[in-house]
C-alpha cells in the first residue's frame, strides 16, 4: 500500500462519525449546547439515519422519564 492510499483510508476512518459521537451530538443538540465544531462533522461525515434515530430515542426516553416522574409524584401526593 503506498503512501496516498494509506493516507486516504486513514483520513476515511477519521470521517466516519461513531456511535458514540452520535449519542452525544443528538443529545448535546437536544440540550442546546452543540459545539459548532461536532455540528460540522456531524453535517460533513454522517449520515442522517444514525442521528434521526438517536433523537427519536432520545425524544421517547425523555418523555417516559417525566411520565414517571409524574406518577411517582401523583402517587405520593396520594392522588
Amino acid at each position: 500500500m503506498n503512501a496516498d492510499a494509506q493516507k486516504q483510508a486513514t483520513t476515511a476512518d477519521q470521517a466516519k462519525v461513531s456511535t458514540w459521537q452520535v449519542i452525544k451530538s443528538a443529545a448535546a443538540a437536544g440540550f442546546g449546547v452543540q459545539s459548532e465544531a461536532a455540528r460540522q462533522r456531524d453535517f460533513t461525515h454522517g449520515r442522517p439515519l444514525p442521528f434521526i434515530i438517536a433523537g427519536v430515542v432520545g425524544t421517547i426516553l425523555f418523555i417516559l422519564t417525566i411520565v414517571v416522574i409524574v406518577r411517582v409524584v401523583l402517587h405520593l401526593a396520594g392522588a
